[in-house]
């Protein structure tokens, strides 16, 4: 008789982001942590930094090509300069049916030996993996309080990222790394 199946428990770390460059040095010290066949699925509102993570993704991978928003090509392909994996970027922001239709878009890459962005994911593309990493995130809502001026314009700029590792893949990762 077959072992019953479980999800092992969710990981997850909260990082305050500053600034967009700090968001690029979060998606390298990331990009460590994958291998292929790593699902990491986006979610936050537009302007919110999910490019520029990725880009960040991009170059801790090395992989070729300037990563951009693949919003309207639905899935760019970033293969890598090195040994690495590729980088599969997806937007599913247009995309209806989920996984068939992803199936559909004939990437031409082999995704178990790819690392796979998706952007807009969130009820999706889960079934492409039992083990993801989910990454929200979040603007922070208020302004400074000590009335410095600019204050207000820094205050826009910070993000709160959860990072919440899903499956056994994500259980033994050091995730904590990342906020160091």
């Amino acid at each position: 008789m077959e072992a019953p199946h479980h999800q092992a428990p969710a990981v997850t770390l909260k990082i305050t982001v500053n600034s967009p460059e700090h968001m690029g040095e979060l998606g390298r010290r990331l990009a460590k942590l994958l291998r292929p066949g790593d699902l990491v699925m986006l979610t936050g509102e537009l302007g919110a930094g999910k490019t520029t993570l990725t880009r960040g993704l991009g170059e801790g991978l090395g992989v070729r090509g300037a990563v951009t928003s693949p919003t309207f090509v639905i899935a760019r392909v970033h293969p890598p300069l090195g040994e690495g994996p590729s980088l599969v970027h997806v937007d599913a922001y247009r995309l209806g049916g989920g996984l068939d239709e992803m199936e559909d878009l004939d990437l031409d890459v082999s995704l178990p030996e790819s690392v796979i962005v998706v952007e807009w994911g969130d009820g999706k593309v889960e079934e492409l993996s039992d083990d993801r990493l989910r990454v929200v995130i979040d603007r922070t809502v208020g302004e400074a309080t000590d009335g410095a001026a600019g204050a207000v314009d820094a205050v826009d700029e910070v993000r709160e990222v959860t990072i919440t590792g899903l499956g056994a893949r994500w259980a033994e990762a050091d995730l904590a790394s990342l906020g160091a």
